[in-house]
């Protein structure tokens, strides 16, 4: 029984940091359409602008509260400059976009912080705590504390806040929203920011576990857009629900069959899910706007 309940308490840990990135997909995919590829590298970025800071002698905190508005800036410097420019364009040729975004902030990071791994203090110390026999990591509880409170955050944004039903509204009927004085534009942009805030708070929780570079993007941004494909596309909710099954999914399959196997079965069920469910397990059938 300890067994399961320690790779419960793992998966969890792992599907809170994917449910975050798959939010950051689903935000933007409700703003433009578009599935925004390098979410991976804001949080990516998060992580080695945190580390950096860090290591030039920045307290903890204020690295951490620096490295958000910081990774912000760049979400809103790549919707002004690349995505919005390119406003025109279908769906398939913003999606290219983004990956080429992707690979100049990978780019761009391997040349001025290097190749080298990089990690962050733990926020609370590396004592283990045991709880019914499994043993957790303080960050452990760090993340899923954080990633709880981002997910009531959000929604009470999209929910109570004037801005957040505007973005609804755009995602819902662009048209429609654009008529009832909605700034469109606005809304990407904001949706950008947001998720590369997002996305930057993913990567500062997960570099005390698991070391960040410029890389490191990669493999998180593809599980994210697993985890939103499997919850279904649009929905935070479901975002969330994908990440966090993903995650127990990973972590039984590591624990019971083995390590080599988990991406894999991760990669293989997204294949399944978008063959038979496009949809994904909460989202609904879609139909065309007009």
């Amino acid at each position: 029984m300890s067994q399961f309940l320690q790779f419960v308490s793992s998966g969890l840990t792992v599907g809170a940091i994917y449910a975050l990135a798959a939010l950051g997909f689903s935000i933007i995919y409700n703003a433009s359409g578009v599935i925004n590829f390098a979410q991976g590298e804001f949080m990516m970025l998060g992580g080695m602008v945190g580390a950096f800071l860090a290591t030039a002698g920045v307290p903890l905190p204020l690295a951490v509260l620096l490295s958000v508005p910081a990774v912000a800036l760049i979400g809103l410097l790549v919707e002004k400059l690349v995505v919005e420019p390119a406003g025109g364009a279908d769906v398939v040729s913003l999606i290219i976009i983004t990956i080429g975004v992707s690979m100049i902030l990978r780019g761009g990071v391997q040349v001025t912080l290097g190749k080298a791994n990089h990690t962050l203090p733990s926020f609370s110390g590396d004592r283990p705590i045991a709880i019914f026999g499994a043993t957790i990591l303080p960050q452990s509880l760090w993340i899923l504390g954080v990633s709880a409170l981002l997910v009531v955050a959000l929604g009470f944004f999209f929910g109570r806040t004037r801005t957040g039903k505007g973005m609804l509204a755009a995602a819902y009927n662009r048209l429609a929203a654009e008529v009832v004085g909605v700034d469109t534009r606005t809304v990407l942009m904001l949706s950008f920011v947001l998720s590369a805030a997002i996305g930057a708070v993913g990567g500062i929780l997960v570099a005390p576990i698991a070391t960040t570079s410029y890389d490191s993007g990669g493999m998180l941004g593809l599980k994210g857009f697993v985890a939103a494909t499997l919850g279904g596309l649009g929905s935070g909710g479901a975002a969330v629900l994908g990440g966090l099954l993903l995650g127990l999914l990973e972590s039984m399959t590591a624990g019971y069959v083995s390590s080599a196997y988990k991406d894999a079965v991760s990669f293989a069920l997204a294949l399944l899910i978008l063959a038979l469910r496009p949809q994904g397990l909460l989202g609904v059938k879609q139909t065309d706007r007009v």
